[in-house]
């Protein structure tokens, strides 16, 4: 599979998809997304949280250092350009907003023999869990049940999680 590396990914050295930034949840695919998408920022003006800020590149990306997505999908509804959503899918059920995959780095402190359980008690979508509750080691992650809200990015005392892009199958948009 030939994966596009934009101008920036390519001067940036981010030569992976995995690089390449989040955007706000039910974000079309990325070239859509780069070729239609107005930049007027109006996703985040709407975000009550105020995760999603202007890129390096101009697009709106997301952070999670500052706090998690709720869902609220106002982004969705502000979108000037119509390239956030649509919401469910074609059997009427909610998509997911992304598709990303949780990295727990060899910071993190239960790792290292520090008691910590800060991410399984910020994660509401119980995604995160330690074999017994006082071992140590690195938490144990449920790809499927992790919705990507990022709570455990923004909470974790040695910055030792990021979300990252999983490779995607990526729709093509206005299909039927």
């Amino acid at each position: 599979m030939v994966t596009a590396i934009s101008r920036a990914g390519f001067l940036g050295r981010r030569f992976n998809a995995e690089d390449s930034a989040i955007r706000p949840p039910w974000a079309t695919p990325e070239a859509y997304f780069t070729e239609h998408c107005s930049r007027d920022m109006a996703c985040a003006e709407a975000c009550p949280e105020k995760i999603i800020f202007k890129g390096r590149s101009g697009f709106p990306e997301i952070s999670f250092s500052g706090g998690e997505c709720t869902f609220c999908a106002a982004c969705v509804t502000a979108c000037t350009a119509d390239v956030l959503g649509p919401l469910l899918a074609r059997d009427g059920s909610r998509r997911r907003p992304w598709n990303l995959r949780l990295n727990i780095s060899d910071n993190c402190l239960s790792a290292k023999g520090v008691v910590c359980r800060v991410c399984p008690e910020t994660c509401d979508a119980r995604a995160i869990r330690f074999r017994h509750p006082a071992a140590h080691g690195k938490p144990i992650v449920d790809p499927g049940a992790c919705s990507g809200c990022g709570a455990c990015v923004a909470y974790c005392p040695a910055g030792a999680i990021t979300l990252l892009p999983r490779r995607q199958y990526e729709p093509r948009i206005g299909a039927a």
